[in-house]
């Protein structure tokens, strides 16, 4: 199917992207990789009059270190996140699920602004975001703004953003030796979005655990935090036996979809297996950071 007729503009700043927004309003939609928004379109699920590009905006691409902070700009494609070194030294997190989105064609082309904005409940970049407690910055008429990752996702399809307002930058932090990460998720078919995925930060100061922070998507109307799971873990020994036994905390308060995918049983059970296994590929890789 093709999608309904629309007009297109290009924006070649941010200010001139958040002034089509305010002209156009409700009838405008971003336009970046368009991996996300293009299949809906198709679908006619979402058919905006005014498509603005932004894919041309200088400056909104790319890795750069500040001080104890990895900044990404938000039209950095998922290949350069998986290829970048300064992410995979100091925040592998983001590498390690950027790896996971799609195929090819999609990791060439997508964007992380554009799942992070998207809020699919399925999408991999979400529960990345909250592992991390990343700082979303925002760009709108009113002037920029920073969000955190744990305030920014309301529900289903649903952020904190504005209308009007861009998002421009994903900043995390540089993680220190002592702290390992991992993401897995489940999939029915290669390249899918994950029944259930789980992103871990597991931080080990040569005994206990001192922080454990684990998230998991696929789970409901949004990506959410197993702060059971962490609460478990905080100063326990960092051994296979303590993950395994919080792991099984996964789905406390967990309200699952039950669709042709997968049964809210099964992703309960999803939800405490990919839980464990991420929280021990993170240990694991914490031990030899």
């Amino acid at each position: 199917m093709l999608p309904a007729q629309f007009d297109y503009s290009v924006a070649q700043t941010v200010d001139e992207a958040i002034s089509l927004l305010q002209k156009y309003g409700d009838d405008a939609k971003l336009l970046a990789g368009g991996h996300s928004l293009l299949p809906i379109m198709k679908l006619r699920l979402a058919q905006p009059r005014h498509l603005v590009d932004i894919s041309r905006i200088p400056g909104l691409r790319g890795v750069r270190r500040e001080g104890d902070v990895l900044v990404i700009g938000a039209l950095t494609t998922h290949y350069e996140l998986e290829t970048s070194s300064l992410l995979q030294a100091h925040c592998p997190l983001v590498s390690q699920t950027a790896r996971e989105v799609g195929d090819t064609q999609v990791r060439n082309r997508g964007t992380i602004g554009g799942i992070v904005a998207h809020a699919d409940p399925a999408a991999d970049y979400p529960a990345m975001v909250l592992a991390l407690e990343a700082q979303l910055s925002v760009a709108g008429p009113r002037g920029t703004r920073t969000v955190s990752a744990l305030d920014f996702f309301h529900g289903f399809y649903t952020t904190d953003l504005a209308p009007d307002e861009i998002l421009t930058e994903v900043r995390v932090p540089v993680l220190g030796p002592g702290t390992g990460t991992a993401y897995g998720k489940w999939t029915r078919r290669a390249c899918d979005f994950a029944v259930v995925g789980g992103a871990a930060a597991v931080g080990v100061a040569g005994g206990p655990i001192r922080r454990a922070a684990v998230a998991l998507t696929g789970v409901g109307d949004k990506a959410v935090r197993a702060s059971a799971v962490e609460q478990a873990l905080s100063g326990r020994p960092a051994t296979e036996s303590s993950l395994r036994e919080a792991a099984q905390l996964a789905a406390e308060g967990l309200e699952p979809p039950d669709d042709l995918n997968a049964s809210a049983d099964f992703r309960r059970h999803l939800a405490r297996v990919m839980t464990r296994r991420v929280l021990e590929k993170a240990l694991q890789s914490a031990m030899s950071r």
